[in-house]
C-alpha cells in the first residue's frame, strides 16, 4: 500500500462520508423512518458492499430511489414490515447472483444509460428544493424568510465556485472536500446561521443490535412485503449496475456486477436485521 494510494482512498472516503451522513438521515425522513435507520444503512451497506463488492469507486448506501418505494409500505404497515421487506430484498438480489444475471446489463444500450446519468442529477437537483422550505404555522412546508433564502444562495454560490475552481489550482484533494471545508469553517467563523445536519432530525443513540424483524411469520406477512421487495430489489439492482457500468467507461475498466449484486443483498440482509433501510450503489 503506497502512501499515495492510501491518501487517495483516506480523501476520498473523508468526502463521501461528509455527504453521506446529511443524505442517509434525509432518505429516511423521505421514508418515514428515524435518521438513525439512515445511517444504520449507511454504515452497514457500505462496509460490506465495499469490502466484497465488484469494482472499485463504488459505495452503496440508503438511496433516494428506494426511499420513494418505501413510503407506502411504512405509512401502511409501519417501519417493522420494511425491515422484513429489506431482509427478502437482499435474499432475492443473492438469488439474482447466483443465477449469473448480472452479465445482462452489459445489454442496455447506450441512450438509456444517458438517460439514467441526467435522469438521477434532475432527481437530486430538484431534491435540493426541500431544504429550502421550513414548516409553517399549520405544518406545511413553505418557503424561507428571505433573509435565509438569500443566505443559502450565496453559500450555495461560493461552494460550487470553490468546487469548479480548486481542480485549477491543485488536484491534491477531491474538490468537494474543499467547497465542504469551505462552506462549513466559513460559516462557523462568521456567525452565519443556517441549517445543519441536526436540523434534519436527531442522530442520538447508539450502535446497532442484531433483531429479526418483529412481524408475523405468516403468508399474509409475505404477501404484504413481497411486492415491495422484489421492486426495491429491481431498483437497487438496476442502479447499482447501471451506476458500475458507467465507471466502467469512465476508468475504461471491467467490474464484476454479479459479485456486485452479491455483495449488495448480503449488505441489505444485514442492513434489514439491524434496523437500517436498503441501499444500493452510488458512485464514490
Amino acid at each position: 500500500l503506497s502512501p499515495t494510494y492510501l491518501k487517495t482512498n483516506l480523501l476520498s472516503g473523508l468526502t463521501v462520508a461528509l455527504a453521506l451522513v446529511p443524505e442517509a438521515i434525509a432518505f429516511a425522513l423521505v421514508a418515514h423512518l428515524s435518521p438513525l435507520t439512515g445511517l444504520y444503512a449507511a454504515v452497514l451497506v457500505a462496509f460490506i458492499t465495499s469490502a466484497f463488492g465488484g469494482r472499485p469507486g463504488m459505495i452503496s448506501a440508503a438511496a433516494g430511489s428506494l426511499a420513494v418505494v418505501m413510503i407506502a409500505l411504512v405509512v401502511q404497515h409501519g417501519a417493522q414490515y420494511l425491515l422484513a421487506a429489506v431482509v427478502l430484498m437482499g435474499v432475492l438480489q443473492l438469488l439474482f447472483a447466483a443465477a449469473r444475471l448480472g452479465k445482462f446489463i452489459r445489454m442496455v444500450p447506450h441512450p438509456v444509460m444517458l438517460g439514467f446519468v441526467n435522469g438521477l442529477a434532475l432527481v437530486i437537483f430538484l431534491a435540493q428544493f426541500g431544504h429550502f422550505k421550513v414548516a409553517g404555522p399549520d405544518g406545511t412546508p413553505q418557503w424561507m424568510p428571505a433573509a435565509q433564502l438569500v443566505t443559502m444562495g450565496v453559500i450555495i454560490v461560493i461552494t460550487m465556485a470553490v468546487i469548479y475552481l480548486t481542480p485549477r489550482l491543485t488536484k491534491a484533494v477531491p474538490s468537494t472536500l474543499v467547497g465542504i471545508l469551505v462552506a462549513s469553517v466559513g460559516c462557523a467563523l462568521l456567525g452565519v446561521e443556517t441549517r445543519t445536519v441536526g436540523d434534519l432530525g436527531s442522530i442520538a443513540g447508539g450502535l446497532p443490535s442484531f433483531a429479526l424483524p418483529d412481524v408475523p411469520m405468516t403468508w399474509d406477512t409475505l404477501r404484504i412485503v413481497f411486492p415491495y421487495a422484489l421492486v426495491m430489489a429491481g431498483v437497487g439492482l438496476i442502479e447499482s449496475l447501471l451506476t458500475l457500468t458507467l465507471i466502467d467507461e469512465i476508468t475504461d475498466t471491467r467490474g464484476q456486477p454479479n459479485r456486485e449484486s452479491l455483495a449488495l443483498g448480503a449488505a441489505n440482509m444485514v442492513s434489514g436485521v439491524f434496523g437500517g433501510m436498503g441501499g444500493c450503489a452510488l458512485i464514490g
